[in-house]
């Protein structure tokens, strides 16, 4: 399995619009941070967790613009749906319809956003062929055995996703006793700490190393990190097997003897 993280910024990006700070002028490209998504790829299979409004130039930027089975929706914050548009670059040639997995809830406000797709077109306007489908429980997607595991942002409840030895966690402030249980025996982790200041609806970088070495993967790397967090200065301050992230960074993981690592 191939893991891309496509974008690893916070809902404002890195550089942050209107900020001359250290970081957000920074020369070093891993401090250029986009929308948080990552691609995962296993065999002919590849799926997208989450869309984010940068979602074409990731895409192209890392050579993953020609083929794609589904898409994930972890919650439907702005930052993590306002590239669904960009699915049409999929399917305007190949006329497949792309499944887009979620919450009943979350489904409702994709519907109420997007209503312009599924309008009665005349021929020649093209808009995404997308089909919305309620996450309920295991999915397979052709290679992928998907886990839909429940976190909280805050007070609102939305999906972290487990699949095979590798789980996504993001825009997290709480992890449920269940879905601990789920998290258990992990290779790698990319898990939310957004500064280093604590945040009510995110982990900060302290309680993110904190859930790390108690879920202990063997690999953690997080992810949607603001202008606060300067790529290699914060990486030198992280005990061993843990690591931020960057756009574009890719993350192989070999087959697992055990599915889920149980």
């Amino acid at each position: 399995m191939r893991i891309t993280v496509l974008g690893c910024g916070t809902s404002m990006g890195v550089p942050q619009l209107g900020c001359r700070c250290a970081v957000c002028t920074s020369s070093d490209p891993r401090n250029h941070r986009t929308r948080p998504s990552v691609h995962i790829q296993q065999g002919a299979t590849q799926i997208l967790i989450d869309a984010p409004p940068e979602l074409r130039l990731q895409l192209l930027r890392t050579g993953l613009d020609q083929h794609l089975d589904a898409v994930l929706i972890t919650h439907t914050h702005a930052d993590h749906i306002m590239g669904l548009d960009d699915i049409r670059g999929f399917t305007i040639y190949t006329g497949r319809t792309v499944p887009v997995y979620a919450e009943p809830s979350a489904l409702d406000d994709l519907r109420r956003v997007f209503r312009y797709i599924f309008f009665p077109y005349p021929p020649g306007v093209s808009t995404p062929q997308i089909e919305f489908r309620e996450i309920a429980g295991m999915l397979q997607i052709g290679t992928l055995a998907i886990e839909p595991l429940r976190v909280f942002h805050g007070e609102m409840p939305i999906l972290a996703f487990r699949i095979g030895d590798f789980a996504y966690v993001t825009d997290v402030s709480y992890i449920p006793p269940d879905t601990w249980e789920r998290l258990q025996g992990l290779r790698v982790l990319i898990l939310d700490a957004l500064r280093r200041e604590p945040h009510p609806t995110h982990f900060h970088l302290e309680k993110a190393i904190e859930v790390a070495q108690q879920l202990q993967p063997q690999r953690t790397l997080f992810t949607h990190l603001t202008h606060d967090l300067d790529y290699a200065t914060a990486s030198a301050e992280l005990p061993d097997g843990m690591e931020l992230a960057y756009d574009g960074q890719v993350i192989e993981l070999s087959a697992s003897p055990c599915e889920n690592g149980r």
